[in-house]
């Protein structure tokens, strides 16, 4: 209780830390804000070449199915691989003056979550335009999947940005992990392809449950699956849970490791 006191005591730094990440994110080029919006739709366009033309798949309007996971994803991988340096990379911070350290993987995952949010513009023009429509009835359980999302990734954050301290090379083990598990996770892929009796180790991967929820609103335009939905909110409030408790263990020694 007194560490969630002191975060909010501190929630103006939080706040100020999201919106430099977001202003300094791509400040210096040419497009600015707006590779908030191109980014996504360029790997969009490479995996739907690859998987439509080059490998053809079979999944209809593909670039769809693609799109409303890929997204998410894209949030976790930034929040699995940038969140393990939230920490080591502040180190003249740190240094110089008193804070709650978890304002850093805090303030880190919000404001690419917030990125993420901004992104769903796209997806939902996409989804307006091409004529595939929106299920606006049960659209409200969108929010939900998201902030389950924003829990895993919160926690996944801060026991990479903690651990990373004391061991640097995690952060370039992450960018491997971080591919495998994307492949690992049913987002260019249908469920259904995998055979039954592996589907339960599929299951084990946390991000597969957020996925197919995703899909199960924007594509397939049906309610999610509340045990799977249930799978997800469970898995990503333990590693929220593990990752306070390691945080709050590790950051002892922040200062004599940096």
């Amino acid at each position: 209780m007194e560490t969630i006191k002191e975060l909010y005591d501190y929630r103006e730094m939080i706040f100020s830390l999201i919106r430099r990440d977001l202003r300094g994110r791509y400040k210096g080029s040419v497009l600015g804000f707006f590779w908030t919006f191109l980014n996504p739709l360029l790997q969009l366009v490479v995996y739907t070449i690859v998987f439509s033309i080059l490998f053809k798949s079979n999944i209809e309007q593909f670039y769809i199915f693609l799109f409303v996971g890929l997204v998410p994803w894209l949030f976790f991988s930034t929040t699995l691989t940038g969140g393990a340096t939230s920490v080591v990379s502040q180190e003249s911070l740190i240094k110089k003056i008193y804070f709650p350290r978890l304002v850093l993987p805090i303030s880190f995952v919000t404001s690419a979550f917030v990125n993420m949010l901004l992104t769903f513009i796209v997806i939902f023009a996409v989804l307006v335009l091409s004529g595939f429509g929106i299920n606006f009835r049960i659209i409200w359980v969108l929010p939900i999947i998201m902030i389950v999302e924003y829990i895993f990734s919160l926690g996944v954050a801060m026991i990479t940005s903690a651990l990373t301290v004391y061991f640097r090379d995690l952060e370039y083990i992450l960018g491997i992990i971080s591919m495998s598990w994307m492949y690992l996770t049913p987002i260019m892929y249908s469920i259904e392809i995998i055979p039954e009796q592996f589907r339960t180790l599929v299951y084990l991967n946390p991000m597969t449950s957020i996925i197919l929820s995703y899909k199960d609103i924007l594509y397939y335009k049906r309610m999610v699956d509340l045990k799977t939905l249930g799978l997800a909110f469970f898995v990503g409030f333990m590693a929220l849970v593990i990752g306070f408790i390691l945080f709050n263990k590790l950051q002892k020694r922040f200062v004599e490791e940096l």
